[in-house]
């Protein structure tokens, strides 16, 4: 699969929290929102509209709020692939400390094989030559 690929899935699974998600199309995932943001506080401050709701412009706020859905699937199916619930999401809430354990628990390999959360999502990848 293409970056491009990886990072569009989490929004073809808009709101599904249940499977697996490899570290590829949580972190291409992650890159895409990332590279939105900045494009659409350039649109706000062009179209004058930054800071129009605290710290966010109009478009941001819409957009942020957008992908919120589609960034907490994608995360309880990352936490799921390391054989963790999604409710260790919740951690993120501990400050500083919260977000450290999951930069941990993203970044860590999946379980190889099936889990309690389904198939290894790279088993079902075809084989490229």
């Amino acid at each position: 699969m293409s970056p491009i690929d990886w990072a569009m899935r989490p929004l073809a699974k808009y709101a599904d929290f249940s499977d697996r998600a490899p570290r590829a199309e949580y972190w291409w995932f992650y890159l895409l929102i990332v590279v939105t943001y900045l494009v659409t506080t350039i649109v706000d401050s062009v179209i004058g509209t930054g800071g129009a709701l605290g710290p966010y412009g109009i478009v941001t706020l819409v957009v942020i709020l957008g992908l919120l859905v589609p960034s907490l699937a994608a995360g309880v199916r990352r936490l799921h692939d390391t054989d963790r619930s999604g409710w260790w999401l919740l951690i993120a809430l501990v400050p500083l400390v919260g977000a450290i354990v999951l930069l941990i628990f993203f970044m860590l390999e999946g379980i190889k094989g099936p889990n309690r959360f389904g198939p290894d999502p790279y088993a079902a990848e075809p084989a490229y030559a």
